[in-house]
């Protein structure tokens, strides 16, 4: 990666296309500490306690939710409304008629997806002032009566007025942020939405980073278990980002063999090709899919202000529950999901009609059905070898932190550390191809 980023560096147009997407990341930074009207950080600094979700997004927003600061949602509504529609074009014949209308229909997802965003940004916006206990009420738990609920009296409707601005900031905020993503990808190098999320992770694991190193030596003394603590810390972030590359890398190659085709006086075909399957070609969707499953009651228990059912949600099926029907049901909507979302992404159906139509087959399978069933086999084999790396990768390295820090809360979650590999990847592939088609059009010149 390192020796892509130097080639990259050496093109004037590439060099110019890092330069914009370093100036966005900078930019939408420094809106990470931009303070909202009315939330103190001194309410929101400390998340300990706080419900799931809220850590999973102070995570995904470099530590900005726990500020209250202009970006504190981040890009966190855009990603569920792209979900959201990507699930419902699935489920909805016109939205995916859309879908598959080219440029014109990209486009229109593309305003919908924007429209959804605003939606969810507000009502996100108001989980978080709940969830925070309303930064307008003195650190009072605020309860979603309270925040909408406006009296006669003149303190009722001051209150409803601070709520309504805190709002509005949050929702600007994320319409900001996916500008910028979007700025991103027009001008920069790789996604935009991908990369946001990326800086994000890395800032808030590097802040934990550097409060674990801070630990070692407080009071001015080395603490050798801490020091010892933090090098096997290190060493399990290394070793699962090395399984997680490999994982994320490897695939199987199906070959094809096309007949020969004489049209004319001309012959075609006779060639041998393959087509590569993923082991794990559902990168972190079924992680988030079953996250966002487990923490949506949490959720809209707390918004409401259900505590008896927080309490029970938060003992028999919380993250921190000492039950394991919480590990139980997170490892089963991963299985689920890995092939909810596999179903959407690979048709087997539609690629054996395709190589059946260009005069190919798979070696040793007859054509047409025999071949969907067995692309649907190896498929169905390699998404299951998936779900179980995701759900292990989803419940070890939490307990492996928690046993060498004392807590799982630790710089990186299995999610973070499949999106940190899954982007830093992806950049690589977008500077391998600007680079690549450069020398392309130096060839044809």
């Amino acid at each position: 990666m390192f020796k892509t980023l130097a080639n990259a560096w050496k093109v004037k147009e590439i060099r110019h296309k890092i330069y914009w997407t370093v100036l966005f990341l900078v930019l939408y930074r420094i809106g990470c500490y931009i303070p909202i009207p009315g939330i103190g950080t001194s309410l929101l600094t400390n998340l300990e306690g706080s419900a799931s979700y809220l850590n999973i997004m102070n995570m995904m927003t470099g530590g900005s939710l726990a500020n209250g600061t202009l970006f504190a949602m981040g890009i966190g509504p855009y990603i569920n409304a792209s979900i959201i529609i990507q699930l419902l074009a699935v489920a909805i014949p016109s939205l995916e008629r859309l879908s598959k209308q080219g440029e014109e229909g990209r486009k229109k997802i593309a305003n919908l997806t924007r429209y959804l965003t605003l939606f969810l940004a507000i009502i996100q916006s108001i989980g978080i002032l709940v969830g925070f206990g309303g930064g307008s009420q003195n650190g009072n738990f605020a309860s979603l009566s309270a925040i909408l609920s406006v009296s006669g009296n003149p303190t009722g409707f001051t209150n409803f007025l601070a709520y309504v601005i805190e709002i509005l900031f949050f929702t600007a905020g994320t319409c900001l942020t996916v500008w910028i993503g979007e700025r991103i990808t027009d001008y920069g190098v790789s996604n935009g939405i991908s990369l946001l999320i990326f800086a994000g992770i890395l800032a808030t694991a590097a802040t934990n980073t550097i409060d674990q190193v801070n630990s070692i030596f407080a009071g001015g003394s080395l603490h050798r278990d801490k020091l010892w603590r933090m090098l096997g810390y290190l060493l399990i972030i290394v070793v699962v980002f090395g399984a997680i590359v490999w994982v994320d890398l490897a695939e199987r190659k199906i070959p094809v063999q096309y007949a020969k085709q004489v049209k004319g006086n001309k012959l075609y075909g006779g060639q041998s090709t393959v087509i590569p399957i993923k082991i794990n070609a559902n990168g972190v969707m079924p992680l988030i899919f079953a996250f966002s499953i487990m923490t949506f009651p949490e959720l809209i228990m707390t918004l409401f202000h259900w505590e008896n059912g927080l309490l029970w949600w938060n003992t028999y099926l919380g993250s921190a529950s000492s039950y394991p029907f919480y590990t139980i049901v997170l490892c089963l909507l991963i299985l689920f999901f890995a092939f909810f979302y596999s179903q959407i992404q690979f048709n087997p159906e539609d690629i054996s009609k395709t190589i059946q139509q260009n005069g190919g087959f798979i070696p040793g399978i007859r054509p047409g059905k025999p071949t969907a069933e067995y692309l649907k086999k190896i498929s169905n084999r390699l998404t299951l070898f998936g779900a179980i790396f995701l759900a292990i990768l989803a419940l070890i390295p939490s307990l492996l932190f928690k046993w060498v820090l004392g807590s799982s809360s630790g710089a990186f979650t299995a999610t973070g550390m499949l999106i940190v590999v899954s982007v830093a990847l992806e950049f690589n592939t977008a500077l391998e191809s600007q680079i690549m088609m450069k020398n392309y059009k130096g060839f044809l010149k």
